[in-house]
């Protein structure tokens, strides 16, 4: 899996850092930033499901092989 997010689309709703704070973050302004972009297949459940919970679509999950 290959994480990707969109820094001028992000409003720092936080959604993200609250439901995978292992992949994501945010810098001192609240945009969204990357702690792995490639994260372990094991937490692939909760990136998408942040994914899915940012209100403005900024991230993005690309499945790149096998178990992510």
């Amino acid at each position: 899996m290959r994480v990707t997010i969109d820094p001028v689309r992000c409003i720092g709703a936080g959604q993200c850092v609250l439901s995978a704070p292992e992949v994501f973050d945010q810098d001192d302004e609240g945009v969204v930033t990357l702690r792995e972009e490639r994260p372990d297949p094991a937490v692939g459940d909760v990136v998408r499901e942040a994914a899915a919970r940012c209100p403005v679509e900024a991230i993005g999950v690309e499945t790149i092989g096998r178990g992510d």
